[in-house]
């Protein structure tokens, strides 16, 4: 199960012009709502930017509620894993589990999941905080990496499963993120 101590949240892409091109309000929401649980529970988080000359920047309602220690990865790779010194980054946070959401989910979130698996990281991709521009295409990148080991999941279970418990100091700001 996911926890505080053993996760990292990685954010692919999730940036101005890409969003332009999707049904925007689910994935903001979603986004969101996992940046802002990862920043009230102290997980690490990554957010990449493909080419964020061509493609803007990480959307601004994501980078305010992110952490002030998010790191931030440029990339021109479909999988960030491919990306010189990006492997040094995600080990150095010496954690297995990675939560992993994006844009375009069968492209670069495919991509990155694959590579995830071959180094031995154990990947969670949060499909309602992913998206394609098509949904068959979304459908079968979800599809292929549930074929290859990807555990898929949701929003919601990732939130309550690194809560743990209503006792949990931040579970009413968390609960109000999903309402």
């Amino acid at each position: 199960m996911l926890n505080t101590e053993n996760s990292v949240l990685l954010i692919i892409d999730i940036q101005e012009r890409l969003v332009g091109m999707l049904e925007k309000d689910t994935i903001v929401r979603k986004s969101c709502a996992l940046a802002k649980t990862a920043n009230v529970l102290g997980v690490d988080t990554i957010v990449t930017e493909q080419y964020p000359k061509g493609l803007g920047n990480t959307i601004q309602p994501l980078k305010d509620v992110l952490s002030e220690n998010t790191t931030y990865f440029e990339k021109t790779a479909f999988s960030v894993l491919k990306e010189e010194g990006f492997e040094n980054v995600l080990q150095a946070k010496g954690k297995k589990k990675v939560i992993l959401c994006g844009i375009e989910a069968h492209i670069c979130v495919y991509q990155t999941a694959i590579d995830l698996l071959s180094k031995g990281f154990e990947v969670y991709l949060v499909a309602d905080a992913s998206a394609s521009r098509n949904k068959y295409e979304f459908k079968t990148g979800v599809e292929l990496m549930r074929q290859k080991g990807v555990n898929i999941t949701c929003v919601e279970i990732v939130l309550f499963e690194l809560l743990k418990s209503s006792k949990n100091p931040y579970f009413k700001e968390v609960q109000a993120l999903i309402k």
